[in-house]
């Protein structure tokens, strides 16, 4: 029973258990398409578990990190899902990022079983996940992220408290909400130099030294200017994010005008094919 759990080797998952195993915890893994537990038991030291029933069976703490609000459903309630054997004391650390609602209704589960569960969305994408740099934002029950935070760390360069439950799914929204205003204004300040003339790389080589600097710029504009979007987080799975930063705004009253018009934009992306790309392909729909 003092086994961590990990259900979910996607882009983000896969890497996120590495360290965790690399740092010496004793890691069991689940994910459903078996061929990449497989992949994962053949590089880290762990435990390939045959349901998330099983994992919660031997596991103290179970980390999620699937795909939407319905996969973290279907892994804590659906047949052989966590809640059926897990055990009272566990703390689920969700790291999907999903609406704020079900981090509620998932720690409300979790109580009745005298267990709890941490919403822990994560920021720093593909990279940040592989080099386990990423920052980790945490709502739910304060004592249960003081007992996880030395696990968060094996992955994350920085981890907070944000609040009761849900508090942290709100704080991804932030995030995305900026990300996607940043990665617009990047796009458009490339294909305004491009039509303008200007040798772009000696542009960006001034106002990244300047008040326009950000992540985005200096990771992203010359794989832009390149035209690579082969970078980890999907457009589909940005909209995915957008959709739900849209109705929760809605719920509050919050006015995300400039969301709401990306998160449109990258519609126009995946029409143009762009389901896979990274989110800094916004340029391709200005350049079309």
């Amino acid at each position: 029973m003092n086994k961590k759990g990990f259900i979910g080797l996607g882009v983000m998952g896969f890497p996120m258990a590495g360290h965790l195993s690399s740092s010496g915890f004793d890691t069991c893994i689940f994910n459903r398409t078996p061929e990449k537990a497989e992949q994962w038991i053949s590089r880290h030291q762990g435990q390939v578990c045959k349901s998330p029933a099983e994992i919660a069976s031997i596991s103290d703490m179970i980390f999620l990190c699937v795909g939407r609000d319905e996969d973290v459903k279907e892994v804590m309630l659906g047949d052989d899902g966590v809640l059926s054997e897990i055990k009272p004391g566990t703390i689920v650390i969700d790291h999907t990022t999903t609406s704020a609602s079900l981090a509620k209704e998932m720690h409300d589960l979790l109580l009745k079983k005298q267990c709890f569960f941490l919403d822990a969305p994560v920021s720093g994408g593909q990279a940040g996940a592989e080099s386990g740099q990423l920052s980790v934002m945490v709502g739910g029950d304060e004592n249960s992220y003081k007992n996880v935070k030395e696990f968060l760390n094996s992955f994350s360069k920085f981890t907070k408290y944000m609040g009761k439950s849900g508090s942290g799914q709100l704080t991804k929204m932030v995030n995305q909400i900026c990300i996607g205003g940043l990665v617009q204004a990047l796009a458009e300040g490339i294909n305004f130099s491009e039509r303008a003339g200007l040798n772009t790389s000696d542009v960006m080589e001034v106002i990244t030294k300047g008040a326009a600097q950000s992540w985005q710029m200096e990771n992203r504009w010359e794989t832009m200017l390149a035209d690579n979007y082969d970078h980890g987080f999907a457009v589909d799975w940005m909209r995915k994010d957008l959709d739900i930063v849209s109705a929760e705004a809605a719920k509050i009253g919050a006015d995300i005008e400039i969301t709401n018009l990306v998160n449109m934009f990258y519609k126009d992306v995946q029409d143009l094919g762009g389901n896979r790309w990274d989110t800094s392909s916004l340029l391709k729909r200005l350049k079309k």
